[in-house]
């Protein structure tokens, strides 16, 4: 290896590093819609969204952390913690379309390639990736580790979009009935720890992201969508993970006819502390979120999944399954006690919110299922411990179907009277599934699905 490879940038090769992460501009879904999209998915640009930051009930200042609090620590996890204790001090690299993996990676002579960047960072180290579209032939592996004081800092440079596009990876196009070798998974496939991703768009993986053994991770204003397998998916021994600001859809499986492409998925592992926060997960033709065998509690707030489990792709032998959150699952499911606050999930083909098996003390407070073909909250498995309170069930096939053992309080079916679209202020999504406020946060949408008579029960967004 030359010299000149070696002679990686540091904090004084002139980046604009400040403020350099999270000054990542989100694409509007509107203007790259997935395949059917519900209702156009459209909204306003992030120009023209409102900028007062309205706090819905829950939304204290532990909740905002992904966003403007996290993003300062990001911002200087990535640059500044190896000054501390005598550590060398943080290096960036910069990634360019136009670049060369033989040179130093600066921003005047950057690299070419993101797996280059990868290979060179150390503990403490950022990446910054040039806008533009970044054509795989191989996926992007991540498998060194920073550490807790040295987060390694992956993104976007300062607002500029960047595509990263598995569509020529063989693994995108795995034959109907095939497998995906391990390794070759994620177009981003990661098995590291003490990551920071943030603003990247990946799209035509295998999977967006696969994450497999993962700890310590912070993944926010991801976008995954047209993937060939889901969005983002977080299995094995994987602990303390935040998944924050994502959107993920559109992503389907041919190999499988629809049957795990879902936006997101958590399962298949382990791991306490992984935490979802202000995700929007859409028009996938499997689940909306998925945590299938997934044995430790996962903790989902501020988040939404709608239009999930149409065959918008003409899959012959259809088998996907239209959850907008899937809770479990397995042979037998494990007992997991998932948390989930001020969520919702809307005209999904199956059940808005279902345990799939799980007898865990799940728990769903203040969350509205509307327009679902199944069940809004489907919590009806021999022995389960579901605990439901103050949800919002309207339009679905049937609002409730608790076991025994569901405890439900101050919940719509509890109050009585009659709950329908007219019971609320308003049932389009226009607002909810527009375009992301400038801090990565959903858009407000005061309106939407809130109970005219001021009830206070359901999501508030």
């Amino acid at each position: 290896m030359s010299a000149s490879v070696l002679s990686r940038s540091n904090t004084a090769s002139g980046l604009p590093l400040l403020g350099l992460l999270f000054c990542v501009t989100v694409p509007d879904p509107s203007q790259s819609p997935g395949p059917g999209n519900l209702h156009g998915v459209g909204g306003h640009s992030l120009a023209t969204q409102p900028r007062q930051r309205r706090e819905p009930y829950m939304r204290n200042a532990a909740i905002r952390t992904g966003t403007a609090v996290l993003g300062t620590a990001l911002m200087t996890a990535g640059m500044l913690v190896g000054a501390a204790s005598g550590a060398t001090a943080a290096t960036t690299l910069v990634v360019a379309t136009g670049g060369d993996d033989s040179a130093p990676g600066t921003l005047a002579r950057p690299l070419k390639t993101i797996q280059r960047a990868v290979d060179l960072a150390k503990p403490g180290d950022t990446i910054t990736v040039r806008g533009g579209t970044y054509a795989l032939t191989d996926n992007i592996t991540i498998a060194a580790s920073g550490t807790a004081s040295q987060p390694i800092t992956l993104g976007a440079y300062s607002g500029e979009r960047v595509v990263v596009d598995g569509e020529r990876l063989p693994a995108s196009h795995t034959p109907v009935g095939g497998s995906i070798p391990r390794a070759e998974r994620g177009a981003i496939h990661q098995e590291a720890s003490y990551w920071r991703i943030s603003g990247l768009e990946i799209v035509n993986g295998p999977y967006g992201v696969y994450c497999d053994g993962c700890n310590n991770n912070v993944f926010a204003r991801l976008v995954t969508h047209d993937n060939y397998e889901s969005g983002f998916q977080l299995q094995g021994a994987s602990a303390n993970n935040q998944i924050l600001d994502l959107d993920s859809y559109g992503n389907r499986d041919p190999r499988k006819n629809g049957e795990s492409a879902d936006g997101l998925a958590v399962k298949e592992g382990g791991g306490t502390g992984n935490i979802v926060r202000g995700a929007r997960l859409w028009n996938n033709v499997d689940d909306g979120f998925d945590a299938w065998k997934f044995t430790s509690p996962i903790t989902i707030e501020n988040t939404v999944s709608y239009g999930n489990g149409f065959n918008r792709w003409n899959f012959p032998d259809f088998a996907g399954d239209g959850n907008g959150f899937k809770l479990g699952g397995g042979s037998p499911a494990p007992a997991v006690a998932h948390v989930l606050r001020n969520t919702a999930a809307f005209k999904n083909a199956a059940h808005g919110f279902t345990d799939n098996g799980n007898p865990g003390a799940i728990g769903i407070n203040r969350s509205t299922a509307y327009g679902n073909a199944g069940t809004g909250f489907d919590f009806d498995v021999s022995g389960g411990r579901a605990t439901l309170s103050a949800d919002l069930s309207l339009a679905d096939g049937r609002a409730v179907a608790p076991g025994s053992a569901t405890v439900s309080t101050g919940n719509s079916w509890d109050l009585g009277g009659t709950w329908n679209a007219s019971s609320v202020l308003s049932t389009a999504p226009a607002e909810i599934t527009g375009g992301r406020r400038a801090d990565g946060s959903l858009p407000t949408a005061p309106a939407f699905l809130v109970p005219r008579a001021g009830t206070n029960i359901g999501a508030r967004f």
